[in-house]
């Protein structure tokens, strides 16, 4: 979790689970996940109306929770697993994962358990394809001792189990501000689920794994061949995306304001494309976050902070993956840590973590552009956002 300043709470005003395009017949359900260091109590349930963009101030359910800054939902959306971002000097100095059962009717969540993550400050999670186990990125802010990747396997009913591997990468040290160490910032499934990438900010590079529980439930992580991929040095990356084929991926660096392209194939990625986010612009510029493709595959967007602020837009290429830029939008706040299409594919959330709101925007589902703003709802410290929908 960065260093961050944080404003009061106003609650007055007005890929993954994102692939759903099904909307709830008595209106969606929107899960935002925060930061705790201020006014927010964890885990905020709230309606959203698919027809005029707005979402219901008032909140559905609020789940108390320490920092849940990232949401995870299961492929039946039965069970959310959530990351507590805590580390030293925390109200929480513990790194945890909680685990919740989604009710399919109303959509109340209940805690089943929660775990260690035996790492500072986990800021990601990925969930195996088959759902039998969470790969949880601890980022680690310190130096020491600095940042792993942790696997729990996850039972049938939704329940964590204690840690049973951990992985750790030897760091770049180019930046020696931020790269003195590993900082794992996310891990992901292939779509075939026999490889897991996990993406280092403080390495430079994504780390390639084998994944086979059977073979060994207590070491289901092996290295690949290769066992990495190496990025431009001090790049920093962030969050990778593959394509709904599996054909194709994207990484955004977050400290060069960079998206990497690559072919995938048999857990091999090769680079076929670099992106520049804030070319010419100032080191202040370049804060690359989040990445998400519309449900057609047609359009992929990045948000941008630092100083800049901005949702870019971009046209893919069917055959190659590649990317053309479209667009760039303000997002009207400051720190746009994630973002999320709605299931109607009309509007677009994004979650202003420092300017503590979340504003919605129109899009335009045949072009990809963005509009106008619809909505700007005041939220302390909103990190995460994710729709429920009904199956």
């Amino acid at each position: 979790m960065r260093m961050r300043k944080l404003w009061p709470l106003l609650m007055a005003g007005s890929v993954g689970a994102m692939g759903f395009q099904a909307a709830l017949a008595d209106g969606d359900q929107l899960l935002v996940g925060s930061y705790t260091a201020g006014q927010s109590q964890g885990i905020y349930r709230l309606n959203f109306d698919s027809a005029t963009g707005q979402i219901d101030a008032k909140p559905l359910q609020v789940v108390k929770s320490e920092n849940p800054s990232w949401l995870t939902l299961s492929k039946d959306q039965r069970h959310l697993f959530v990351v507590n971002e805590n580390g030293p000097g925390q109200t929480d100095p513990v790194g945890r994962v909680s685990s919740y059962a989604i009710d399919p009717k109303t959509h109340e969540l209940s805690l089943i358990n929660q775990m260690q993550s035996l790492g500072n400050e986990p800021t990601h999670s990925g969930l195996s394809v088959e759902a039998s186990h969470l790969f949880v990125s601890n980022y680690s802010v310190a130096e020491d001792p600095g940042g792993t990747l942790a696997v729990l396997p996850v039972g049938a009913d939704g329940k964590l189990k204690p840690v049973v591997q951990m992985s750790s990468h030897p760091s770049s040290r180019v930046n020696p501000e931020r790269q003195m160490s590993a900082h794992v910032h996310s891990t992901v499934s292939s779509p075939d689920g026999q490889y897991v990438f996990s993406s280092d900010l403080g390495a430079d590079k994504i780390f390639a794994y084998r994944f086979d529980p059977k073979a060994n439930p207590e070491l289901p992580l092996t290295a690949a061949t290769p066992a990495s991929v190496q990025l431009p040095p001090g790049s920093g990356p962030r969050h990778l995306l593959f394509s709904a084929d599996g054909k194709h991926a994207w990484l955004t660096m977050e400290m060069s304001a960079q998206v990497a392209v690559f072919d995938y194939k048999d857990g091999q990625l090769k680079q076929t494309q670099m992106v520049e986010l804030a070319t010419g612009q100032p080191v202040s510029d370049k804060a690359a976050a989040a990445l998400h493709a519309s449900s057609d595959g047609k359009f992929l967007y990045v948000s941008n902070r630092g100083t800049a602020n901005q949702l870019l837009v971009f046209a893919i290429d069917p055959a190659t993956g590649h990317l053309k830029e479209l667009q760039r939008r303000s997002v009207e706040g400051d720190h746009p840590r994630e973002f999320s299409l709605d299931p109607s594919g009309k509007f677009l959330l994004i979650a202003n973590q420092k300017s503590n709101q979340i504003v919605v925007v129109e899009r335009d589902p045949k072009t990809g552009l963005l509009g106008k703003t619809v909505q700007k709802l005041p939220m302390d410290a909103p990190s995460d956002l994710k729709f429920l929908v009904r199956q």
